[in-house]
Protein backbone atom coordinates (compact mmCIF):
# COMPACT_ATOMS: atom_id res chain seq x y z
CA UNK A 1 0.00 0.00 0.00
CA UNK A 2 1.45 3.56 -1.19
CA UNK A 3 -0.09 6.66 1.04
CA UNK A 4 0.99 10.05 -0.41
CA UNK A 5 -0.20 12.74 2.52
CA UNK A 6 -0.89 16.28 1.49
CA UNK A 7 -0.64 19.24 3.91
CA UNK A 8 -0.29 22.78 3.27
CA UNK A 9 2.21 22.95 6.73
CA UNK A 10 4.50 20.23 7.87
CA UNK A 11 6.69 20.51 10.56
CA UNK A 12 9.46 21.68 10.53
CA UNK A 13 9.03 23.47 7.60
CA UNK A 14 6.04 25.69 7.84
CA UNK A 15 3.74 25.88 10.93
CA UNK A 16 0.48 27.87 11.94
CA UNK A 17 -1.20 25.52 14.00
CA UNK A 18 -1.98 22.12 14.98
CA UNK A 19 -1.78 20.69 11.66
CA UNK A 20 1.67 20.82 11.13
CA UNK A 21 2.16 18.90 13.83
CA UNK A 22 0.02 16.21 13.28
CA UNK A 23 1.36 16.25 9.37
CA UNK A 24 4.37 15.15 10.43
CA UNK A 25 3.42 13.16 13.24
CA UNK A 26 1.02 11.06 11.94
CA UNK A 27 2.37 9.64 8.42
CA UNK A 28 5.94 8.99 10.65
CA UNK A 29 3.78 6.61 13.01
CA UNK A 30 2.29 5.06 9.58
CA UNK A 31 5.58 4.54 8.24
CA UNK A 32 5.96 1.40 10.49
CA UNK A 33 3.74 -0.85 8.53
CA UNK A 34 3.28 0.75 5.14
CA UNK A 35 4.48 3.24 2.23
CA UNK A 36 4.03 6.71 2.55
CA UNK A 37 5.49 10.43 1.84
CA UNK A 38 4.40 13.38 2.68
CA UNK A 39 3.85 16.91 0.23
CA UNK A 40 2.79 20.72 1.07
CA UNK A 41 3.92 23.28 -0.90
CA UNK A 42 7.02 24.88 -1.24
CA UNK A 43 6.25 28.58 0.09
CA UNK A 44 8.72 31.39 -0.64
CA UNK A 45 10.24 31.47 2.66
CA UNK A 46 11.69 27.83 2.34
CA UNK A 47 14.91 27.54 1.12
CA UNK A 48 15.57 24.77 -1.41
CA UNK A 49 19.37 24.60 -0.06
CA UNK A 50 18.49 21.18 1.33
CA UNK A 51 15.97 19.74 -0.78
CA UNK A 52 16.62 17.63 -3.91
CA UNK A 53 15.19 18.11 -7.13
CA UNK A 54 12.74 15.35 -8.59
CA UNK A 55 12.24 13.75 -11.98
CA UNK A 56 8.52 14.84 -11.64
CA UNK A 57 8.36 17.96 -12.62
CA UNK A 58 5.04 18.66 -15.55
CA UNK A 59 2.54 21.13 -16.61
CA UNK A 60 -1.08 21.49 -15.68
CA UNK A 61 -3.88 23.86 -16.70
CA UNK A 62 -6.06 25.80 -15.14
CA UNK A 63 -8.75 28.03 -16.66
CA UNK A 64 -6.96 27.71 -20.21
CA UNK A 65 -3.22 28.87 -18.34
CA UNK A 66 -0.70 26.65 -17.87
CA UNK A 67 1.53 26.15 -14.79
CA UNK A 68 4.77 24.49 -14.39
CA UNK A 69 5.29 22.50 -11.55
CA UNK A 70 8.61 21.44 -10.39
CA UNK A 71 8.95 18.81 -7.29
CA UNK A 72 11.46 18.87 -4.94
CA UNK A 73 12.23 16.39 -1.87
CA UNK A 74 13.75 15.44 1.50
CA UNK A 75 14.83 13.10 3.58
CA UNK A 76 14.51 13.60 7.22
CA UNK A 77 14.21 11.12 10.15
CA UNK A 78 13.09 8.55 8.36
CA UNK A 79 10.55 10.11 5.91
CA UNK A 80 10.17 11.35 2.52
CA UNK A 81 8.24 14.71 1.91
CA UNK A 82 7.88 16.17 -1.68
CA UNK A 83 7.33 20.04 -1.92
CA UNK A 84 5.49 21.33 -5.20
CA UNK A 85 7.03 24.17 -6.10
CA UNK A 86 4.75 26.52 -8.58
CA UNK A 87 3.88 29.70 -9.97
CA UNK A 88 1.78 32.38 -7.26
CA UNK A 89 1.73 29.21 -4.41
CA UNK A 90 5.20 29.71 -3.89
CA UNK A 91 6.06 33.34 -4.40
CA UNK A 92 4.45 34.24 -1.20
CA UNK A 93 6.39 34.74 2.40
CA UNK A 94 3.71 33.35 4.27
CA UNK A 95 1.36 30.56 4.03
CA UNK A 96 -2.30 31.80 3.68
CA UNK A 97 -1.77 35.48 4.08
CA UNK A 98 -0.19 38.57 5.45
CA UNK A 99 -2.25 39.90 8.68
CA UNK A 100 -5.31 39.31 5.48
CA UNK A 101 -5.68 35.88 3.32
CA UNK A 102 -4.33 36.49 -0.14
CA UNK A 103 -6.47 37.79 -2.52
CA UNK A 104 -5.36 34.35 -4.99
CA UNK A 105 -5.87 31.69 -2.56
CA UNK A 106 -8.72 29.87 -4.24
CA UNK A 107 -5.99 29.79 -7.98
CA UNK A 108 -3.15 29.07 -5.09
CA UNK A 109 -4.36 26.34 -4.08
CA UNK A 110 -6.39 25.08 -6.77
CA UNK A 111 -2.83 24.55 -8.23
CA UNK A 112 -1.52 22.73 -5.23
CA UNK A 113 -4.79 20.19 -5.33
CA UNK A 114 -3.95 19.40 -9.14
CA UNK A 115 -0.79 19.23 -8.94
CA UNK A 116 -1.29 16.53 -5.75
CA UNK A 117 -2.84 13.98 -8.48
CA UNK A 118 -0.46 14.45 -11.17
CA UNK A 119 1.99 13.74 -8.41
CA UNK A 120 0.13 11.14 -7.16
CA UNK A 121 -0.45 10.15 -10.63
CA UNK A 122 3.48 9.62 -11.15
CA UNK A 123 4.16 8.07 -8.07
CA UNK A 124 1.49 5.45 -8.71
CA UNK A 125 -0.24 6.25 -5.19
CA UNK A 126 -2.78 3.92 -3.91
CA UNK A 127 -4.17 6.37 -1.42
CA UNK A 128 -4.23 10.41 -1.91
CA UNK A 129 -5.31 11.89 2.22
CA UNK A 130 -6.09 15.30 1.66
CA UNK A 131 -6.00 17.58 4.90
CA UNK A 132 -8.49 20.69 5.37
CA UNK A 133 -9.55 22.76 2.51
CA UNK A 134 -6.21 23.39 0.97
CA UNK A 135 -6.26 19.87 -0.86
CA UNK A 136 -9.79 19.31 -1.15
CA UNK A 137 -10.12 19.96 -4.55
CA UNK A 138 -7.59 16.85 -5.07
CA UNK A 139 -10.53 14.86 -4.13
CA UNK A 140 -12.64 15.81 -7.40
CA UNK A 141 -9.65 15.92 -9.78
CA UNK A 142 -8.58 12.30 -8.67
CA UNK A 143 -12.04 10.87 -9.66
CA UNK A 144 -11.42 12.63 -13.37
CA UNK A 145 -7.75 11.88 -13.57
CA UNK A 146 -6.42 9.36 -11.88
CA UNK A 147 -10.07 7.33 -10.29
CA UNK A 148 -7.33 3.81 -9.76
CA UNK A 149 -6.47 5.60 -6.68
CA UNK A 150 -8.60 6.47 -3.49
CA UNK A 151 -8.65 9.66 -1.26
CA UNK A 152 -9.27 10.14 2.58
CA UNK A 153 -10.52 13.70 3.36
CA UNK A 154 -9.68 14.70 6.80
CA UNK A 155 -11.56 17.80 8.30
CA UNK A 156 -8.78 19.33 11.19
CA UNK A 157 -11.52 22.15 11.77
CA UNK A 158 -14.43 23.25 10.05
CA UNK A 159 -14.83 26.31 10.73
CA UNK A 160 -12.43 27.11 7.64
CA UNK A 161 -13.90 25.99 4.70
CA UNK A 162 -12.03 27.69 1.75
CA UNK A 163 -14.91 29.84 0.18
CA UNK A 164 -14.21 32.32 -2.73
CA UNK A 165 -16.53 33.69 -5.32
CA UNK A 166 -18.15 31.71 -7.83
CA UNK A 167 -15.93 33.19 -10.24
CA UNK A 168 -13.14 30.96 -9.31
CA UNK A 169 -14.18 27.89 -10.47
CA UNK A 170 -13.90 29.75 -13.99
CA UNK A 171 -10.40 30.34 -12.74
CA UNK A 172 -9.94 27.11 -11.56
CA UNK A 173 -11.34 25.29 -15.14
CA UNK A 174 -14.02 23.28 -13.20
CA UNK A 175 -17.20 23.35 -14.79
CA UNK A 176 -20.17 25.01 -13.65
CA UNK A 177 -22.03 21.92 -13.65
CA UNK A 178 -20.34 21.82 -9.93
CA UNK A 179 -22.05 25.04 -8.95
CA UNK A 180 -24.92 23.41 -6.91
CA UNK A 181 -26.14 23.03 -3.62
CA UNK A 182 -25.00 19.22 -3.73
CA UNK A 183 -21.69 20.48 -5.39
CA UNK A 184 -19.56 22.93 -4.41
CA UNK A 185 -22.18 25.61 -4.18
CA UNK A 186 -22.75 27.75 -0.76
CA UNK A 187 -24.70 30.31 -0.62
CA UNK A 188 -23.72 31.74 -3.83
CA UNK A 189 -20.37 31.04 -3.54
CA UNK A 190 -17.66 28.56 -4.07
CA UNK A 191 -16.83 26.13 -1.51
CA UNK A 192 -13.60 24.13 -1.46
CA UNK A 193 -13.97 21.66 1.46
CA UNK A 194 -17.01 20.26 -0.10
CA UNK A 195 -15.51 18.92 -2.69
CA UNK A 196 -12.90 16.72 -0.24
CA UNK A 197 -16.81 15.78 1.22
CA UNK A 198 -18.47 14.65 -1.69
CA UNK A 199 -15.52 13.49 -3.43
CA UNK A 200 -13.70 11.63 -1.14
CA UNK A 201 -14.25 7.82 -0.74
CA UNK A 202 -13.69 8.05 3.01
CA UNK A 203 -13.87 11.51 5.58
CA UNK A 204 -12.19 11.93 9.01
CA UNK A 205 -12.58 14.32 11.55
CA UNK A 206 -9.60 14.53 14.55
CA UNK A 207 -11.92 13.22 17.55
CA UNK A 208 -14.99 11.11 17.45
CA UNK A 209 -16.66 13.64 19.52
CA UNK A 210 -16.31 16.55 17.49
CA UNK A 211 -17.44 13.81 14.24
CA UNK A 212 -21.19 14.13 16.26
CA UNK A 213 -20.90 17.85 16.97
CA UNK A 214 -20.17 18.63 12.78
CA UNK A 215 -23.38 16.87 12.23
CA UNK A 216 -25.45 19.75 14.56
CA UNK A 217 -26.14 23.71 13.17
CA UNK A 218 -24.42 24.29 16.24
CA UNK A 219 -20.81 23.23 15.42
CA UNK A 220 -21.46 22.42 11.60
CA UNK A 221 -20.43 25.85 10.20
CA UNK A 222 -23.43 25.80 7.92
CA UNK A 223 -22.53 22.14 6.40
CA UNK A 224 -24.28 20.33 8.85
CA UNK A 225 -27.06 19.35 6.27
CA UNK A 226 -23.94 18.23 3.89
CA UNK A 227 -22.23 16.23 6.26
CA UNK A 228 -25.45 14.29 7.34
CA UNK A 229 -26.05 13.85 3.43
CA UNK A 230 -22.35 11.74 4.21
CA UNK A 231 -22.04 10.72 7.08
CA UNK A 232 -22.21 7.29 6.12
CA UNK A 233 -18.44 7.61 4.89
CA UNK A 234 -17.56 9.72 8.61
CA UNK A 235 -15.71 8.50 11.30
CA UNK A 236 -13.43 10.33 14.22
CA UNK A 237 -10.39 9.81 14.81
CA UNK A 238 -8.88 11.30 17.67
CA UNK A 239 -5.04 12.90 16.74
CA UNK A 240 -1.82 11.77 18.83
CA UNK A 241 1.88 13.53 19.72
CA UNK A 242 5.34 13.38 18.64
CA UNK A 243 6.42 11.86 22.08
CA UNK A 244 10.41 12.67 21.00
CA UNK A 245 9.27 16.45 20.36
CA UNK A 246 7.02 16.52 23.82
CA UNK A 247 9.00 14.54 26.43
CA UNK A 248 9.63 16.34 29.43
CA UNK A 249 11.78 13.60 29.91
CA UNK A 250 14.53 14.36 27.28
CA UNK A 251 13.27 18.02 26.02
CA UNK A 252 16.64 19.99 25.54
CA UNK A 253 14.36 23.29 25.81
CA UNK A 254 14.20 23.13 29.68
CA UNK A 255 16.20 23.99 32.17
CA UNK A 256 15.30 20.47 34.18
CA UNK A 257 14.21 17.48 32.51
CA UNK A 258 11.93 15.28 34.71
CA UNK A 259 9.79 12.34 34.30
CA UNK A 260 6.84 10.89 37.02
CA UNK A 261 9.97 9.64 39.20
CA UNK A 262 12.31 13.03 39.47
CA UNK A 263 8.73 15.23 39.37
CA UNK A 264 10.31 17.31 42.07
CA UNK A 265 12.67 18.89 39.12
CA UNK A 266 9.84 20.85 37.57
CA UNK A 267 10.08 23.52 40.37
CA UNK A 268 13.08 24.59 38.69
CA UNK A 269 11.56 25.27 35.34
CA UNK A 270 8.77 26.81 37.52
CA UNK A 271 11.90 29.38 39.06
CA UNK A 272 13.85 29.89 36.12
CA UNK A 273 10.41 30.85 33.89
CA UNK A 274 9.17 33.21 37.68
CA UNK A 275 12.71 34.88 37.15
CA UNK A 276 12.20 35.52 32.74
CA UNK A 277 8.46 37.65 33.69
CA UNK A 278 7.87 39.78 36.31
CA UNK A 279 6.04 37.10 37.94
CA UNK A 280 6.66 36.52 42.11
CA UNK A 281 6.66 34.17 44.49
CA UNK A 282 7.11 29.86 43.15
CA UNK A 283 4.71 28.95 45.89
CA UNK A 284 1.80 30.40 44.00
CA UNK A 285 -0.18 27.67 41.32
CA UNK A 286 0.96 29.13 37.76
CA UNK A 287 -2.16 29.25 35.16
CA UNK A 288 -0.78 29.44 31.46
CA UNK A 289 -1.96 29.64 27.99
CA UNK A 290 -0.14 29.17 24.84
CA UNK A 291 -2.58 29.87 21.78
CA UNK A 292 -3.65 31.99 18.74
CA UNK A 293 -5.62 34.94 19.48
CA UNK A 294 -8.64 33.96 18.43
CA UNK A 295 -12.41 33.84 19.12
CA UNK A 296 -12.60 30.01 19.17
CA UNK A 297 -10.20 29.63 21.73
CA UNK A 298 -12.27 31.52 24.02
CA UNK A 299 -10.51 34.67 25.21
CA UNK A 300 -13.87 35.77 25.84
CA UNK A 301 -14.12 33.78 28.33
CA UNK A 302 -11.15 34.16 29.98
CA UNK A 303 -11.70 38.42 29.99
CA UNK A 304 -15.27 37.87 31.59
CA UNK A 305 -13.18 36.07 34.48
CA UNK A 306 -9.92 37.75 34.16
CA UNK A 307 -10.13 40.19 36.84
CA UNK A 308 -12.03 37.82 39.52
CA UNK A 309 -9.25 35.22 38.71
CA UNK A 310 -5.84 37.20 39.22
CA UNK A 311 -7.37 38.72 42.90
CA UNK A 312 -6.90 35.29 44.20
CA UNK A 313 -3.22 33.89 44.93
CA UNK A 314 -1.99 32.40 41.49
CA UNK A 315 0.03 33.68 38.92
CA UNK A 316 -0.93 33.68 34.78
CA UNK A 317 1.33 33.50 31.85
CA UNK A 318 0.08 33.50 28.64
CA UNK A 319 1.88 33.23 25.25
CA UNK A 320 0.06 34.04 22.37
CA UNK A 321 0.30 34.77 18.67
CA UNK A 322 -1.99 36.42 15.80
CA UNK A 323 -3.45 40.12 15.82
CA UNK A 324 -6.81 40.14 17.53
CA UNK A 325 -8.90 42.94 19.51
CA UNK A 326 -8.20 40.56 22.79
CA UNK A 327 -4.32 41.46 22.47
CA UNK A 328 -5.16 44.96 23.18
CA UNK A 329 -7.44 43.74 26.96
CA UNK A 330 -4.93 41.20 27.53
CA UNK A 331 -2.04 43.89 27.27
CA UNK A 332 -3.86 45.76 29.91
CA UNK A 333 -4.32 43.34 32.28
CA UNK A 334 -0.99 42.63 32.24
CA UNK A 335 0.16 46.14 32.61
CA UNK A 336 -2.89 46.61 35.62
CA UNK A 337 -2.17 43.21 37.68
CA UNK A 338 1.50 41.94 38.48
CA UNK A 339 0.53 38.18 38.81
CA UNK A 340 -0.53 38.46 35.25
CA UNK A 341 2.57 38.61 32.41
CA UNK A 342 2.01 38.40 28.68
CA UNK A 343 4.50 37.39 25.61
CA UNK A 344 3.56 38.13 21.91
CA UNK A 345 4.72 35.73 19.21
CA UNK A 346 4.69 32.13 19.41
CA UNK A 347 8.47 31.12 20.07
CA UNK A 348 8.43 26.95 19.93
CA UNK A 349 11.23 26.91 22.26
CA UNK A 350 10.15 28.80 25.13
CA UNK A 351 6.53 27.21 24.50
CA UNK A 352 7.87 23.81 26.11
CA UNK A 353 9.98 25.49 28.64
CA UNK A 354 6.67 27.29 29.73
CA UNK A 355 4.83 24.23 29.95
CA UNK A 356 7.45 22.83 31.87
CA UNK A 357 7.21 25.15 34.27
CA UNK A 358 3.00 25.19 34.66
CA UNK A 359 0.94 23.93 37.17
CA UNK A 360 -2.44 24.06 34.86
CA UNK A 361 -3.12 24.83 31.71
CA UNK A 362 -6.33 27.21 30.47
CA UNK A 363 -8.27 25.84 27.15
CA UNK A 364 -11.88 27.82 26.83
CA UNK A 365 -12.45 26.93 23.34
CA UNK A 366 -15.87 27.71 22.22
CA UNK A 367 -15.07 24.53 19.70
CA UNK A 368 -11.60 22.15 19.71
CA UNK A 369 -11.74 19.40 17.34
CA UNK A 370 -9.01 18.13 18.92
CA UNK A 371 -6.86 20.21 20.21
CA UNK A 372 -2.91 19.02 20.85
CA UNK A 373 -2.27 21.44 24.15
CA UNK A 374 -4.08 19.74 26.69
CA UNK A 375 -1.42 16.37 25.56
CA UNK A 376 1.30 18.36 25.50
CA UNK A 377 0.51 19.53 29.19
CA UNK A 378 0.08 15.90 30.29
CA UNK A 379 3.60 15.03 28.71
CA UNK A 380 4.89 17.95 31.00
CA UNK A 381 3.10 17.10 34.15
CA UNK A 382 0.33 20.14 33.74
CA UNK A 383 -3.02 19.50 34.09
CA UNK A 384 -5.84 20.87 31.56
CA UNK A 385 -8.60 23.08 32.46
CA UNK A 386 -10.87 22.78 29.44
CA UNK A 387 -14.41 23.46 28.09
CA UNK A 388 -16.22 19.81 27.47
CA UNK A 389 -16.03 20.08 23.55
CA UNK A 390 -14.73 18.54 21.24
CA UNK A 391 -11.69 16.36 21.12
CA UNK A 392 -11.55 17.93 24.75
CA UNK A 393 -14.18 15.51 25.99
CA UNK A 394 -12.62 12.65 24.38
CA UNK A 395 -9.27 13.17 25.65
CA UNK A 396 -9.94 14.77 29.09
CA UNK A 397 -11.35 13.14 32.02
CA UNK A 398 -12.36 14.39 35.22
CA UNK A 399 -13.06 11.67 38.59
CA UNK A 400 -12.16 9.19 36.02
CA UNK A 401 -9.53 6.67 35.92
CA UNK A 402 -9.08 7.37 32.27
CA UNK A 403 -5.51 8.29 30.91
CA UNK A 404 -5.93 11.89 30.69
CA UNK A 405 -6.76 13.76 34.01
CA UNK A 406 -7.86 17.13 34.00
CA UNK A 407 -10.29 19.70 34.98
CA UNK A 408 -13.47 19.70 32.94
CA UNK A 409 -16.78 22.58 32.75
CA UNK A 410 -19.69 22.57 30.35
CA UNK A 411 -20.93 26.36 30.23
CA UNK A 412 -19.00 28.79 27.82
CA UNK A 413 -19.00 31.49 30.43
CA UNK A 414 -16.67 33.26 32.87
CA UNK A 415 -18.34 31.91 35.81
CA UNK A 416 -17.97 28.30 34.91
CA UNK A 417 -14.68 28.65 34.37
CA UNK A 418 -14.16 30.79 37.60
CA UNK A 419 -15.62 27.52 39.18
CA UNK A 420 -13.34 25.02 37.21
CA UNK A 421 -10.18 27.42 38.55
CA UNK A 422 -11.22 26.73 41.88
CA UNK A 423 -11.48 23.32 41.88
CA UNK A 424 -7.91 23.62 40.53
CA UNK A 425 -6.76 26.19 43.38
CA UNK A 426 -8.56 22.95 45.78
CA UNK A 427 -6.09 20.39 43.90
CA UNK A 428 -2.91 22.39 43.71
CA UNK A 429 -3.32 22.53 47.71
CA UNK A 430 -3.09 18.81 47.96
CA UNK A 431 0.27 17.92 46.67
CA UNK A 432 -0.32 14.57 47.24
CA UNK A 433 -3.31 14.38 44.76
CA UNK A 434 -1.77 17.11 42.42
CA UNK A 435 1.07 14.77 42.20
CA UNK A 436 -0.38 11.69 41.72
CA UNK A 437 -2.60 12.85 39.10
CA UNK A 438 0.71 14.37 37.24
CA UNK A 439 2.48 11.29 37.82
CA UNK A 440 -0.38 9.38 36.10
CA UNK A 441 -1.06 11.37 33.36
CA UNK A 442 3.42 11.34 32.74
CA UNK A 443 2.89 7.55 32.46
CA UNK A 444 0.36 7.62 29.86
CA UNK A 445 0.90 7.14 26.13
CA UNK A 446 -0.39 9.85 24.11
CA UNK A 447 1.31 9.10 20.55
CA UNK A 448 0.36 8.67 17.42
CA UNK A 449 -0.24 5.02 17.65
CA UNK A 450 -3.21 4.25 18.53
CA UNK A 451 -4.18 6.79 15.76
CA UNK A 452 -2.03 4.97 12.88
CA UNK A 453 -3.71 1.78 13.74
CA UNK A 454 -6.90 3.39 12.98
CA UNK A 455 -6.13 5.25 9.97
CA UNK A 456 -4.22 1.91 8.76
CA UNK A 457 -7.82 -0.05 8.86
CA UNK A 458 -9.65 2.53 7.05
CA UNK A 459 -7.33 2.42 4.20
CA UNK A 460 -7.81 -0.98 3.89
CA UNK A 461 -11.54 -0.68 3.93
CA UNK A 462 -11.61 1.64 1.48
CA UNK A 463 -9.19 -0.09 -1.07
CA UNK A 464 -11.35 -3.28 -0.68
Amino acid sequence: MKVLFASSEIVPFAKSGGLADVAAALPKALSTSLTIARVMPLYGFISKERLTPTPYNFSLQLGGISYEIVIYHSEQDGMRTYFIQAPLLSDTQHLYGDHEAYANNDLRFGIFSKALVYLAQELHIDILHLNDWHSALAALWLKEIYPQAKSIFTIHNLAYQGIFEKESLKRLGISETHFTMEDLEFYGQCNFMKAGIKYANAITTVSPHYAKEILSPEFGCGLDGFLNQHKKKLTGIINGLDTTLFNAKSDPALIANFDEKTLKNKNKNKSYMLKETKLKDIKRPLFIMISRLTEQKGFDILLQSLDALLAQELNLLLLVDGASPYQTALQQAADTHPNMALRLGFDENLSHQIYAAADFFLMPSHFEPCGLAQMISYRYGVIPIVRDTGGLHDSVHENSRQCGQGIRFKQATGNALKRAINRALILYHNTKKKQEIQRFNLHCDFSFEHSAREYQKLYQAVLS
